[in-house]
């Protein structure tokens, strides 16, 4: 005789109610715990798509980041799709697409035709809160809207979705084209809202330079007509909750990362000047812990030029505001007394020891007469200059000297060298080296062969020069690409340094040996 299945008891529904809920919470916590460890705006903005597809079922998707207050940045990202899709939907007239309807609302009655509200979705059942046809359920389109209130003149929903777009007789018709094109057949769209302190923030909420209210949405894209269950909404409005709250955190860093790199590049050089019997290149890359790194050219008295090239210790804002005071005082005692480059840096170290007790600075100044090609350096726990040219690819062995700020009295004998026509003298930060990747030794070496290795039809061109060792010694995966815009470039006679913004968030992380981490400044002279 059969076994009877057990009777179900008063308590198995709730019981089975507590294991849902246990699972989505579970779920919800491996998600947020992801989404926490992404690093930047872009890595947390594409999990964001992956988790959310995952949780409501969609196969594709696309975020935008539109800040409404204006100071950006603006931002577009697809899961599953290329530039050129990304680049169709945006085709479809804002007021038509699910994001343009969440953050800019939808149009009050008054401004709704007469008569559209007589027509009842052909795709979709009411959504929550609907009741009956001719409530506030925008039916024009075949589409269901969860809604809120918002400002004057526009309704605010907090979400769109079109479970069956092909069937929708009232949609856009660019909205209809560009979905048949991509072959998607539903969509299911929310707002990313920060509207403050979120229970499912264990950290609190953003700082104050954080955007606040509807900072952007995304829309998750179906490849057959469906929508997510009543429980998958719940899932991924709780999820996108606490989303909203990471995005404007990554958001408010990249306006701080944004606005640091804007305060240095106006603290170095806007040109380089322009002397005869030499020509000037440089680069610079602001790492994402310094930013205390300075590179210099200034035209001194009776054709000469002086060069320099140093860094402050530690990072960040306070570094950069040290190495614009430090810069500021070098090229004033370059003015003075460039001549004597020891001098030069004897009082840069006491200036530092009397204003920054708590710094230290390294530094490596020049004293150039393009018309003699004569060269007098002095050294102040700097890396040693590098002379390229066609017969010799040698460092310039500046004495063993300590960084400004260590010592009671620093002190340090100056070295002259004599470059040869079409020869550079090329000056660097130590982050060149750290970012090498191997010992110390190791990337000295490196460097010396990257220098070695200039083509000769490159040779009469320092930025050609610049490049080719930033490539060799920074090859990809080791260091940001001189093409890209995170890379600063000043080549004599320009009107202005090219400086780049976009970029900054990203993080190059070194493997092996050294900081991955600090500033790479390059600064080439060739001499006629």
């Amino acid at each position: 005789m059969a076994a009877e299945p057990p009777a179900a008891t008063p308590y198995t529904a709730v019981q089975d109610r507590l294991a849902r809920w246990v699972a989505d919470l579970s779920s919800l916590h491996e998600l947020t715990e992801r989404l926490a460890h992404a690093t930047t705006l872009d890595d947390a903005l594409r999990e964001l798509l992956r988790a959310g597809a995952a949780l409501v079922g969609a196969q594709r998707g696309m975020v935008a980041i539109e800040p409404p207050d204006g100071l950006g940045p603006d931002l577009t990202i697809g899961l599953g799709l290329g530039h050129a899709e990304l680049g169709h939907i945006e085709t479809i007239p804002r007021a038509a697409g699910s994001i343009g309807r969440l953050l800019d609302g939808l149009p009050e009655r008054a401004d709704v035709p007469r008569g559209a509200n007589e027509r009842p979705s052909r795709a979709y059942g009411r959504p929550r809160g609907a009741a009956k046809r001719g409530d506030e359920t925008d039916e024009r389109a075949g589409v269901s809207h969860g809604q809120c209130s918002g400002a004057a003149g526009r309704r605010v929903v907090d979400e769109v979705a079109h479970p069956d777009l092909a069937n929708e007789d009232d949609l856009d018709p660019r909205h209809r084209e560009v979905a048949a094109r991509l072959g998607y057949a539903a969509s299911y769209a929310v707002p990313l809202e920060v509207r403050g302190q979120s229970p499912a923030l264990p950290y609190g909420e953003a700082g104050p330079g954080a955007p606040r209210g509807r900072i952007g949405a995304v829309v998750w894209l179906y490849d057959e007509p469906t929508e997510p269950t009543e429980r998958q909404r719940r899932l991924v409005g709780l999820y996108c909750r606490y989303a909203a709250e990471r995005m404007a955190r990554h958001l408010e860093l990249h306006r701080s990362r944004r606005a640091l790199v804007a305060l240095r590049e106006e603290l170095l050089p806007g040109r380089l000047p322009r002397v005869p019997g030499v020509r000037l290149a440089a680069r610079h890359h602001t790492g994402p812990c310094g930013g205390g790194d300075w590179y210099d050219a200034l035209a001194l008295p009776d054709g000469a030029l002086g060069l320099s090239v140093g860094g402050v210790t530690g990072g960040g804002p306070s570094a950069v505001a040290a190495m614009g005071r430090l810069r500021a005082a070098l090229r004033a005692y370059a003015v003075l007394e460039g001549e004597d480059p020891v001098a030069v840096l004897s009082d840069l170290e006491l200036l530092l020891r009397l204003t920054e007790p708590a710094r230290a600075a390294t530094a490596l100044f020049a004293y150039c007469e393009p018309a003699h090609r004569s060269v007098f350096i002095a050294g102040a726990g700097h890396c040693p200059p590098l002379l390229i040219g066609e017969e010799r690819t040698t460092y310039v062995e500046t004495s063993l000297s300590a960084p400004l700020g260590m010592l009671a009295c620093w002190e340090a004998p100056s070295v002259g060298v004599k470059p040869g026509p079409g020869e550079t003298l090329l000056l660097y930060s130590d982050g060149l080296l750290h970012r090498a990747g191997v010992p110390m030794d190791r990337a000295f070496a490196q460097l010396h062969a990257a220098a070695a290795s200039v083509p000769k039809s490159a040779r009469h061109d320092p930025d050609a020069v610049v490049d080719h060792i930033w490539r060799t010694v920074l090859p990809a995966g080791r260091g940001p690409d001189p093409s890209n815009t995170d890379v600063a470039t000043a080549t004599a006679g320009t009107a202005t340094a090219a400086t780049a913004t976009a970029g900054i968030a990203n993080t190059h992380k070194n493997t092996g040996f050294g900081t991955g981490d600090k500033d790479i400044v390059l600064l080439a002279a060739r001499f006629d």
